[in-house]
């Protein structure tokens, strides 16, 4: 069993945690420097008013009512008392109890000796009153510290906090995708073994899980179906070549018998290449129907007129029906086209009208009709012969079914089964219906609208 330190799935997890915890950690940061920063910009507003105060006192009072209000400002039980000092230019403090040397001006951090603490730094606004006093107004930095000091506490039990939700998620979402990717890759091996009939499980959530499994579904789906048609055809291919190649076999066997008497018989060597001509033909139509399944001529699919196209084969094919005592009626609804393979396309409705032909009596009429409707231009070929039962419509699209009343005639039972190819493969389906009396097979393809609003809706004829 695969374990958690190899597990793709808790690697991405886990990464997405480191991820996660980094983002919080920069966030933390930038709100650290930011917060304090705002900080130090409030407290050099307040001690610049301040500064601005005194000054204007100063010029209004004197250096007298400089000292009194200095003295009565450090004597304040405020919370947010400040410091004051006024120097002279030999750097002595002349007014103020702030300890500290003669700074420059401006605003900036300055050192000075705290009373309770000793050694200290604070935030100082300093200016010249005149030529002999400069003024300086500072406040302790210690508030700031500790509401910094705060922020940092909180901001590391949040952020353990933060990383320990994250680092639990990632343990759930990592068993989640394992979970979820183990239960693929036990039905792929299950496959693997041979059970092709195992499908991928889907939840109820629908996902994006669960769109990959719906998706290998229908693969695994479209696979068993060509597995199954590759036993169907291995099996009547041997079945169908088994009569063939027996009456084969007898013929030659027949014609060594004239030739050890000395006789040479050409009927048998003609009828044994019949018979070698009837099993490449065969492999032929087979070769053909896989081809097209392979959908490798969608690469030749071109604009075609389906209605042109019917009309060329009803015109072509009528005559040939008509001698073997059917008719031929056609129905052609102008300027439909569809993007497709036209020598596939004419094969498919050929096989068509030949099976209405071949598997109905003398005296049937088979109508060859065309119409759009919804998007699908469809191609109709109805005959009012016995009929297929509808139970059978299913069967008879395999490859080599025949109905039950063909068995008589010749034939491999390819002909449906290369429709229903070339149908699917131009995006369509080969559709059967109940004629009463008769059978109807429709070819439904995507189609273009009909280009010509004013041509007649149908051209009819019918040969006697």
């Amino acid at each position: 069993m695969t374990s958690w330190r190899s597990s793709a799935a808790y690697r991405i997890a886990f990464l997405n945690f480191l991820a996660f915890a980094a983002g919080l950690a920069l966030l933390g940061a930038v709100t650290f420097v930011v917060m304090h920063a705002a900080f130090i910009r409030q407290l050099d507003a307040m001690i610049a008013d301040e500064a601005q105060a005194i000054g204007q006192q100063y010029h209004a009072g004197g250096p007298q009512e400089l000292a009194e209000i200095i003295h009565q400002r450090e004597a304040s039980p405020s919370p947010a008392r400040m410091s004051y000092a006024v120097f002279s230019p030999d750097g002595r403090r002349i007014i103020g109890t702030l300890r500290t040397s003669r700074p420059p001006l401006g605003v900036h951090d300055i050192d000075f000796m705290d009373a309770r603490e000793g050694e200290d730094v604070a935030r100082a606004m300093t200016m010249d009153l005149s030529p002999n006093e400069r003024l300086v107004v500072a406040a302790d930095r210690e508030w700031i510290e500790r509401i910094d000091g705060t922020v940092v506490v909180i901001f590391a039990i949040a952020f353990v906090a933060a990383c320990a939700a994250g680092l639990a998620g990632a343990a759930v979402l990592g068993a989640f995708l394992r979970r979820r990717l183990s239960s693929i890759n036990q039905t792929a091996e299950a496959i693997i073994r041979g059970d092709i009939r195992q499908r991928m499980p889907i939840t109820v959530r629908q996902d994006e899980f669960d769109e990959l499994g719906t998706t290998l579904n229908r693969m695994l789906d479209r696979i068993e179906g060509l597995l199954e048609n590759l036993r169907q055809v291995s099996n009547d291919v041997a079945h169908d070549l088994r009569t063939p190649l027996a009456r084969l076999r007898t013929k030659l066997e027949r014609g060594l018998v004239d030739y050890q008497r000395g006789v040479v018989s050409v009927d048998v060597i003609e009828e044994a290449i019949d018979q070698v001509d009837e099993v490449l033909h065969l492999f032929a139509a087979i070769l053909r129907i896989a081809e097209i399944e392979s959908g490798e001529t969608r690469r030749f699919f071109r604009e075609v007129d389906l209605s042109q196209l019917v009309q060329d084969l009803a015109e072509s094919y009528a005559p040939a029906v008509l001698d073997q005592g059917r008719s031929l009626l056609w129905s052609i609804e102008p300027g439909l086209f569809v993007d497709g393979d036209r020598e596939l396309l004419a094969q498919a409705i050929i096989n068509l009208i030949e099976n209405a032909a071949r598997h109905t009596p003398t005296g049937t009429i088979i109508r060859l009709t065309t119409a759009y409707m919804q998007g699908f231009a469809s191609v109709q070929v109805a005959d009012n012969g016995p009929g297929v039962p509808a139970e059978e419509f299913g069967r008879i699209v395999k490859r080599f079914a025949r109905a039950e009343n063909s068995r008589s005639k010749p034939g491999h039972g390819l002909g449906l089964n290369l429709v229903s190819a070339v149908a699917r493969l131009h995006g369509g389906r080969l559709d059967f219906r109940n004629a009463a009396p008769g059978l109807s097979a429709v070819i439904e393809l995507p189609g273009l609208k009909p280009s010509d609003a004013n041509a007649p809706n149908a051209v009819e004829e019918i040969l006697e």
